[in-house]
């Protein structure tokens, strides 16, 4: 069975043909700069070989006839025909508190997560028009499954996805937290508990996912019971451009000395501040970040600090709403890759049974293992994400029923 994964956005859709007889990718790339015809940009890569060349592609439909075409007719071609490929699964971004799990794609599913579409007013249009142009360039007969990011968060309890505003309005608009890298929340706990040879449902388990946008979340015994992440991805961390919390007075207070109307704060928080706003516009990537700051630069510094210590600080407050803590795990680009990040969020945690390991944290990274101490009471894992692949199998298990 060969599934092709789909991650779709206003002017992109990357791609990935995954083999479920043994769950290898057979080929994957990326379509960008869909809609600017004179510049659009396809990346196709095989086992053997790398191609990126300009193709045409108006619209989300010649995105998905190029790719096609290079699977099938390409000197690099994977397969024979469109036959080959048993069904398609797409991750959507918002799925509101319609979808607490992943669906069989319909006509009224399509419609809904177009409803959705006020909520994440970035991404679900988009993801829209990437299934319309699937089902028509595939046709009836290859079977299309979505799968939400917010999904996973759907078992968090009242307590901690409610706002504390007035009933009415929280009712009228859907306003509560909804978590987004939900996918990725999913798939490295339940890797982790495989990996230490526990069911999910016996561990209490942080998952700190760490990148140009970074989340954590606490699942307890298999399941999210809250995570920083709130109404959008603006809330929690400090991020690549965003800024995570901050209080609301903050905002209207800005708002009114700059004269700044609501999309224009919005523009500010989500792509204006973060590392690239406390480093003054330098950098907005946390490999700059570490070399700027052992350069000597003071904004750079400050910035890693407050997203390392932000990180201790939602690794205790998720152990204390869980009673206890038995994995802490980090992945993401971040999270996988920065020996300092892990360090400094895990020193001074020992009171609560977390003691790194400093060689094997260091021999370990960009892998996957544990780099707790042998007498660590809590397990410190890396464990790189694979969303791509937990769509493929959530495609698969849906189509086979």
């Amino acid at each position: 069975m060969k599934i092709l994964v789909i991650n779709a956005g206003s002017s992109s859709l990357k791609y990935q043909l995954i083999d479920m007889t043994d769950e290898s990718v057979i080929c994957k790339g990326n379509c960008e700069r869909i809609g600017d015809a004179e510049n659009s940009l396809v990346s196709y890569k095989t086992a053997d070989h790398k191609i990126e060349k300009l193709v045409p592609m108006p619209t989300h439909t010649e995105a998905f006839e190029t790719i096609i075409d290079l699977m099938t007719n390409s000197e690099y071609k994977v397969i024979n025909d469109l036959s080959e490929i048993s069904a398609t699964g797409h991750r959507i971004v918002q799925g509101g508190d319609i979808f607490s799990e992943s669906v069989l794609v319909t006509d009224k599913v399509i419609d809904q997560i177009e409803g959705l579409s006020e909520l994440a007013p970035l991404h679900n249009p988009a993801h829209v028009k990437a299934l319309r142009a699937c089902k028509k360039v595939f046709g009836d007969n290859v079977p299309m499954v979505v799968v939400f990011d917010t999904a996973f968060h759907q078992t968090m309890p009242q307590k901690a996805y409610m706002y504390g505003l007035p009933m009415e309005y929280s009712e009228k608009y859907n306003l509560r937290k909804y978590g987004f890298h939900g996918t990725s929340h999913r798939y490295v706990s339940a890797r982790v508990a495989e990996l230490i040879g526990k069911p999910a449902s016996e561990l209490k388990t942080i998952t700190c996912h760490l990148g140009n946008g970074s989340s954590i979340s606490a699942v307890k015994y298999g399941k999210c019971i809250d995570t920083t992440m709130g109404f959008t991805p603006l809330d929690g961390l400090l991020m690549g451009t965003r800024s995570g919390a901050i209080d609301p007075s903050a905002v209207l207070y800005l708002m009114d000395k700059e004269n700044m109307t609501p999309t224009e704060m919005s523009n500010l928080l989500n792509k204006k501040s973060g590392y690239l706003g406390v480093t003054r516009g330098l950098t907005s990537d946390d490999r700059d970040l570490r070399a700027l700051a052992l350069e000597g630069n003071q904004d750079a510094a400050l910035a890693g600090d407050m997203q390392r210590y932000e990180v201790k600080k939602y690794i205790g407050s998720f152990a204390a709403a869980m009673g206890g803590v038995d994995v802490v795990l980090f992945t993401g680009g971040i999270g996988e890759n920065s020996t300092l990040t892990r360090e400094v969020a895990c020193k001074g945690l020992e009171f609560m049974g977390i003691k790194l390991d400093k060689e094997l944290n260091e021999k370990l990274n960009r892998g996957e293992g544990k780099i707790s101490a042998a007498d660590s009471k809590v397990q410190v894992w890396i464990v790189p994400t694979n969303e791509e692949l937990l769509i493929a199998r959530d495609t698969r298990d849906i189509v086979n029923k």
